[in-house]
C-alpha cells in the first residue's frame, strides 16, 4: 500500500484517513500489509516508534539518491510502515505546498518516492524473502511507482507478476508538469505520447496510473460514473471511459472506534441508538460552547473547508433566509478568505443564531457531529465524503447534494422509506440556493414530526459505515486482480 499521506503520520485530507485505516482492516482479515509513505517532517520519529531499517540507494534522473528507510508498526495492528526519508525533499513545513503554493520540485520529489517503491520490493525480497502479491497505489503522487514497475523494473524478477491497483481520490489533482520536465521521470521518451503520459503538451502523472495499472478504483460507485463525464473528468474522461471495464467504486469507511458516540472522549455525554438521552446534553453543550442560547430549536451543523467545491457559497446564500426562522447554525471551517469574511459578517448580524469558528479543532468537530440535529454538505462534487458518515454514526441527519459518495451513502427521505426503516437523510440535485433552501425547509418540517425524525436518526445509526465492510470489498477485488495475472 503506497500513499503520499497516512494517519497518524501526515495528513492534508481524507486520503490520509483511508491509508491509515484500510491497512489495519486488511490485517484484521488475515492479510500481510506493508504501508509505504514519504518521510515527512510531520513524523515524530522517536515517539511514533520509527527505527532505521536500512539505507537504500534510489536511481533517479538527477543521479542516485540515498534514502534512509525508517520502519515502524501502525498502532493497534501488525501493519509494517516503511517511511522513505530524504530530508532535502521531505523535511518541509508542508506536504505538497506552502503558503498556498505547490513546491516547484514536486515532480522530482514524488518521482523519487515512486522510484523507491520497486527498489523497496527488491530489498524486501533480498532481506526478508517476501514479495507482495499486489501493489495498491493512491493518487498522482504514487502513480509513477506503477509505471516504473511495468517499465524500468519489468525485467527484475521480484517485480514481475505483481498485480497493481490505482485509486483515484480526486480527479481534480493530476500532477501536471511542463513537457520540458519529463526527463526528470527517468522514463523513456517513447512513453511521452497521448496514449501514455502526455496530456495536451504536458506531462500528466495521474494519467500514468490510469493507463498502466491493472485495475482502477475510486472512492464511491457514483464518482466512478461521474469521472467518465466532461463535468468531472477534468480532461481525462476519455481515458477513464477506455478503462471502465477495469474500474470499480468502493465507498470509504470510517474508524468506528474513533467516531463512536458511546465512547467519544470529546463529547460531554455519551449516547447510543438504544439510549439517545446524551444527545440532548451534547446539544446543550454545543450551544453554550458556540455562544448560542440554550434552546430546543433545530441546530444545523457544518464542518467543512470553506470553498465553492464544498458548496459553502450556497450555505452563505441561504443563511439570511434561515435566520428569519427559529433555527440555529454552528459552523467550523477555514478556506476561501472571501467566504470566511461572509460568514463573519453573517455571524455579527445574527450572533444569537450563528455560532462560528474559523479554523479547525478536532474535538469541536466531534462535538458538532454529536450536538447538531442536521448536518449540511451541499458539495458541488464529493468523491466520497466522510462527514456524512460521521453524521449517520452520531444520529445527526445529513442534508446533502446528490453527488459522488454522498449519493451512495445517504438514503433519501420519503414517508414510505421512513416506514421501511431505510431513509437516513435528505438529498437535492441542483447546486443552487433554491434547491438547498427547499431541502433544508423540508428537513425542518420533518424535524417537527418527532416519530419520523427519530426513525431517521435510528436508521442512520444502524447503517454500517465501518471500514470492515469496505475492506472486504477491497479483498474481493484484490483476489480478482491477482487472479487475472498470468
Amino acid at each position: 500500500m503506497v500513499s503520499p499521506e497516512a494517519v497518524p503520520f501526515a495528513k492534508t485530507g481524507g486520503l490520509a484517513d483511508v491509508a491509515g485505516a484500510l491497512p489495519k482492516e486488511l490485517a484484521k482479515l488475515g492479510h500481510r500489509v506493508c504501508l509505504v509513505i514519504p518521510g515527512y517532517d510531520t513524523i515524530d520519529w522517536a515517539t511514533q516508534g520509527f527505527k532505521e531499517w536500512r539505507r537504500l540507494t534510489v536511481p533517479t534522473a538527477l543521479g542516485p539518491i540515498e534514502a534512509v528507510i525508517e520502519q515502524a508498526t501502525l498502532a493497534n495492528s501488525g501493519v509494517q510502515v516503511l517511511a522513505v526519508r530524504y530530508d532535502p525533499f521531505f523535511a518541509r513545513p508542508g506536504l505538497y505546498q506552502e503558503a498556498g503554493r505547490s513546491y516547484p520540485d514536486n515532480l522530482e520529489r514524488f518521482a523519487f518516492f515512486s522510484r523507491a517503491v520497486p527498489e523497496l520490493i527488491v530489498a524486501l525480497k533480498q532481506e526478508r524473502g517476501w514479495v507482495p502479491d499486489l501493489l495498491h497505489a493512491h493518487d498522482w503522487q504514487t502513480a509513477l511507482g506503477i509505471v516504473y514497475l511495468r517499465t524500468l523494473y519489468s525485467g527484475q524478477k521480484p517485480c514481475q507478476g505483481i498485480a497493481t491497483i490505482f485509486t483515484i481520490h480526486n480527479m481534480g489533482y493530476q500532477g501536471r508538469f511542463p513537457a520540458a520536465d519529463y526527463w526528470k521521470t527517468g522514463l523513456s521518451p517513447e512513453l511521452f505520447t497521448p496514449k501514455r503520459l502526455e496530456f495536451y503538451g504536458q506531462l500528466n502523472v495521474l494519467k500514468g496510473g490510469l493507463v498502466f495499472a491493472d485495475y482502477l478504483t475510486t472512492v464511491s460507485p457514483t464518482y466512478a460514473r461521474e469521472i467518465q463525464t466532461a463535468a468531472l473528468g477534468f480532461g481525462l474522461e476519455g481515458v477513464i471511459q477506455e478503462r471502465q471495464a477495469r474500474m470499480i467504486g468502493i465507498v470509504n469507511g470510517i474508524d468506528v472506534d474513533q467516531w463512536n458516540p458511546a465512547t467519544d472522549p470529546y463529547v460531554p455525554a455519551r449516547y447510543s441508538a438504544t439510549d439517545l438521552a446524551g444527545k440532548m446534553i451534547c446539544k446543550d453543550g454545543l450551544q453554550r460552547e458556540m455562544g448560542l442560547p440554550v434552546r430546543d430549536v433545530p441546530l444545523i451543523g457544518i464542518v467543512s473547508r470553506l470553498t465553492e467545491q464544498k458548496g459553502l457559497d450556497l450555505v452563505a446564500d441561504v443563511l439570511p433566509d434561515l435566520m428569519k426562522m427559529d433555527v440555529q447554525v454552528t459552523l467550523l471551517g477555514t478556506g476561501d478568505p472571501s467566504l470566511e469574511a461572509r460568514f463573519r459578517t453573517l455571524r455579527t448580524r445574527t450572533s444569537k443564531k450563528i455560532g462560528l469558528r474559523i479554523g479547525f479543532d478536532e474535538g469541536l468537530a466531534h462535538r458538532i457531529e454529536a450536538g447538531s440535529d442536521l448536518f449540511l454538505m451541499p458539495s458541488r462534487y464529493e468523491p466520497c465524503g466522510l462527514s456524512q458518515l460521521y453524521s449517520l454514526r452520531y444520529g445527526t441527519v445529513p442534508v446533502v447534494r446528490r453527488t459522488g459518495g454522498l449519493a451512495d451513502t445517504v438514503t433519501p427521505y420519503s414517508s414510505d422509506a421512513v416506514k421501511q426503516g431505510q431513509a437516513t437523510g435528505f438529498l437535492f440535485d441542483e447546486p443552487t440556493k433554491a434547491a438547498l433552501l427547499t431541502t433544508v425547509l423540508q428537513a425542518l418540517r420533518v424535524y417537527g414530526q418527532k416519530d419520523e425524525w427519530t426513525a431517521l436518526i435510528l436508521a442512520g445509526m444502524g447503517t454500517d459505515v465501518s471500514w470492515a465492510k469496505s475492506a472486504r470489498a477491497y479483498v474481493d477485488l484484490y483476489r480478482r486482480v491477482v487472479g487475472m495475472k498470468p
